[in-house]
């Protein structure tokens, strides 16, 4: 299997590269379950994030690093943006995206009481990777539309021309490939 080393906060990582199209193809950066590269990159993100009152994340890869930055920052909560309407929640509010990893429609949906706590709050939207930028943009305008304002977005990488970006912070960059 082909991979790419990946190697960040003193870690070193072998991602296996994966077609996701017939021109496509990306390395598997899953942080869900690696505790490891969770609390060596969380710290460091930590301290590129300028002042906030709260960090809203996408279900579900973004969850284990909203939650370690969320201690280190000393917040009592953080939000998590879910991929359907649940039962439990009240008037939510809800926003389509198609991203990268999915490449079909999606929905983000936030619970009407997550919204009005974060109204008139400074909010960081955070991610384990900006590729396309996508599911970012639809997080924003999700909060955006509950009437929080985004003063920072941040991943542990930007992948692709996400690199360039300059109203992003990240820690490394990973690279796209073609098939």
């Amino acid at each position: 299997m082909e991979t790419y080393s990946l190697k960040i906060a003193g870690l070193k990582r072998e991602l296996p590269i994966i077609p996701i199209s017939d021109k496509l193809k990306i390395a598997s950066f899953v942080i869900l379950g690696d505790t490891e590269i969770v609390s060596a990159t969380a710290p460091l993100l930590a301290e590129k994030l300028t002042e906030v009152d709260f960090l809203v994340t996408a279900e579900a890869k973004g969850i284990p690093l909203v939650y370690e930055l969320s201690k280190l920052l000393n917040m009592k909560e953080y939000i998590v943006a879910r991929k359907s309407v649940k039962p439990y929640m009240d008037d939510p509010l809800i926003n389509q995206v198609v991203s990268i990893t999915t490449q079909k429609e999606q929905l983000l949906c936030l619970d009407g009481k997550d919204a009005e706590v974060i109204r008139g709050k400074r909010v960081a939207l955070i991610d384990d990777v900006i590729s396309t930028g996508e599911s970012l943009k639809a997080l924003e305008e999700l909060v955006t539309k509950a009437g929080g304002i985004v003063v920072a977005k941040a991943a542990i990488l930007a992948e692709g021309n996400a690199a360039e970006r300059n109203d992003i912070l990240f820690l490394e960059k990973l690279p796209v490939f073609t098939a």
